[in-house]
């Protein structure tokens, strides 16, 4: 009768690998997702490898620019709530950008920051029916988006997730910064 209470009461769980053993920590899920966004939608490092765009060192400084920005973002937002729809939105958004751009074929320069943000994301109806779009588009978000809401989180405790949360948020930046700083030199 003991053992019964003592199952009962969900003391039995910590006979058995808890979710504490299993789980993933959140850490990865904002590296993985950054690494995604950054570097599979970043329409310069395919243009780099297929011989057509800028070299793939300045591909590759953009693609950590963009990852840095999408770790701190998720870092902020690292919540348990709160970090699965960020994620699947930035998700989202980097992937209808990446196509966006590929499909127009606009350059990844200054000039792109002067179209409006519906213009590069939306394509158009005649880039729509190209089969490559959809295409994309699916692939640069589907495979990502399942895999983090598949994934098994961590709980950490408040102050621990805050700690986590500062310090993504700080390394974010720092790279952000120290990424932003090589491109400006390569530039000079």
């Amino acid at each position: 009768m003991a053992l019964r209470l003592f199952r009962s009461t969900g003391f039995s769980s910590i006979l058995f690998p808890g979710e504490t053993r299993v789980a993933m920590h959140p850490g990865w899920l904002v590296l993985v997702t950054s690494m995604w966004v950054g570097f599979a939608s970043n329409v310069p490092l395919w243009r780099a490898i297929s011989g057509t765009g800028v070299d793939l060192r300045h591909a590759a400084l953009m693609g950590l620019v963009v990852a840095a920005v999408c770790a701190t973002l998720l870092s902020l937002m690292g919540w348990r709530k709160t970090l699965k729809p960020t994620a699947t939105v930035l998700l989202l958004l980097s992937a209808l950008a990446a196509c966006g751009i590929w499909a127009q074929g606009l350059p990844v320069d200054a000039s792109l920051l002067d179209k409006h943000l519906a213009d590069v994301i939306l394509p158009t109806w005649t880039n729509l029916l190209r089969w490559e779009v959809p295409l994309v588009t699916v692939l640069l978000t589907l495979p990502p988006m399942l895999w983090v809401w598949q994934v098994r989180l961590r709980r950490l405790s408040g102050q621990e997730q805050m700690r986590f949360n500062m310090l993504g948020m700080a390394v974010g930046v720092m790279l952000f910064i120290a990424t932003c700083a090589l491109l400006l030199k390569g530039f000079d």
